[in-house]
Parts: C-alpha cells; structure tokens; sequence
C-alpha cells in the first residue's frame, strides 16, 4: 500500500490524467475528425498536456478545496 502522505500526490497524478486524456482527445477530435492518425495524434496531445496539468493540479487543490469550504455550509 501507499503511504497516506502520498496521497494529495497521487489523487494529482490520477485527476490530471484522466482530465488531461479527456480534454486532450476532444480537442484533438475536433481538430481533426477521426482521421487515420488520430490515436497517435490524441496520444501525443495527451503526452503534452499532461506534465503541465499535474502540477497545475497540485499547485490549485488547496486552494480550491479552501474556496469549496468557504462556499458549503456546514450543518
């Protein structure tokens, strides 16, 4: 098992790859359609985006888990 210390590092890791595949395949679909090289070209989109949006990801949680808070009422 993994560490729970690591877990912030991990649900980043997961999050961002997950949204980054989604966004990156959309935008690559509706760039080029599904041509004959879309699954190298969703993969490369992918493989782009990815190691900005992990940090991004990282960086922004606490801070929108600290906004959420503010935002629901307790109760």
């Amino acid at each position: 098992m993994i560490s729970p210390k690591y877990g912030p590092i991990l649900f980043g890791a997961i999050l961002s790859g997950l949204m980054s595949l989604l966004v990156s395949g959309i935008s690559t679909y509706r760039a080029l359609g599904l041509a004959g090289s879309f699954l190298s070209d969703w993969a490369g989109a992918w493989l782009a985006a990815w190691p900005i949006a992990f940090p991004v990801v990282v960086l922004v949680a606490p801070l929108a888990r600290k906004v959420v808070q503010s935002l629901v009422a307790e109760g």
